[in-house]
């Protein structure tokens, strides 16, 4: 078993450190807030004061952060785990970035001896809970293998993207699908029940045609439609509508980036834009509740 130091702790991260500890590892554990580290703590794992201190003697280092200022900070900053760290444990990001910040974050690690690769996620806080992740990896074959067991342990499908950034990439293009989808079933789904159709019944024709999906098999924007599903726990839970939004930001600068053209991406971006404005709280809903913008009036 392998000596494991993670660094965040929020709703992806403490699900996945614990799966971890389920597995043998042992876990050395950061993040800014010290219940999440009491938390962790009871679990088995051993808290650290900094992100540094958890990453020391550690084979691999996990960071599960909220942006790409984040995740460079812990890397490269003045007590940064590149600058500070004197071992050279395999370091895994598995944030959400910018592909670049993570082509950056490689390079440099490489050039004081690391060995780094992006590993963003899909699936969710169920997914996280379950160990049933998507891992999309970016960095060479060889990391990519000595990492493998170890993402095994929070996940059940891991993919080598490509080089560095490339597990990013995917990521981006992933969610923005997953954005785009979600918007287009909830617009339906406002048409046909305004006249009159069943909610489940009209979700039933969809996901059993040409519009099935992953939104209508599991993630049902519609209340009441899935018991399990957000939009039947007042849209709690999931995936925040804030955090799909910063996904479709870096998902368009990376397209513009590219010089790739995104039309529906962009606008998806505007209508999560626009629901994410609608209330104070609407950012934390799950992403869902963009079913409301075409059945409540701003």
């Amino acid at each position: 078993m392998a000596v494991v130091g993670f660094i965040g702790l929020g709703t992806m991260g403490a699900p996945m450190a614990r799966n971890l500890l389920k597995a043998g590892h042992a876990l050395r554990v950061f993040d800014v807030s010290a219940e999440a580290r009491a938390a962790l703590t009871e679990a088995g794992a051993v808290a650290a004061d900094t992100a540094l201190a958890a990453a020391e003697g550690a084979d691999f280092v996990i960071t599960m952060l909220p942006n790409d200022a984040i995740v460079s900070a812990v890397h490269l900053g003045p007590e940064g785990l590149i600058e500070m760290l004197a071992a050279r444990p395999l370091l895994i990001d598995c944030s959400t970035i910018s592909p670049d910040t993570s082509r950056a974050l490689s390079r440099a690690a490489a050039a004081k001896g690391f060995a780094m690769i992006d590993a963003p996620v899909s699936g969710g806080p169920g997914g996280a809970t379950d160990a049933t992740l998507s891992f999309m990896v970016g960095g060479s074959e060889a990391d990519f293998a000595r990492a493998e067991p170890i993402l095994q342990a929070m996940g059940r499908m891991i993919v080598h993207a490509g080089d560095s950034g490339a597990g990013q990439v995917a990521k981006l293009c992933n969610n923005m699908t997953a954005a785009v989808v979600m918007a287009a079933t909830a617009e339906a789904l406002a048409l046909g029940i305004s006249q009159g159709l069943d909610p489940a019944k009209l979700s039933g024709i969809m996901a059993n045609s040409s519009a099935a999906s992953f939104v209508l098999d599991r993630w049902n924007p519609w209340p009441g439609v899935m018991p399990e599903a957000p939009a039947s726990r007042g849209y709690t839970g999931g995936f925040q509508l804030g955090l799909m939004l910063k996904d479709l930001n870096l998902a368009i600068a990376n397209a513009r980036d590219a010089g790739a053209s995104v039309p529906f991406g962009a606008l998806a971006q505007s209508l999560y834009m626009l629901q994410n404005r609608r209330s104070p709280d609407a950012g934390r809903a799950d992403f869902s509740s963009i079913q409301t913008i075409f059945t409540r009036p701003c």
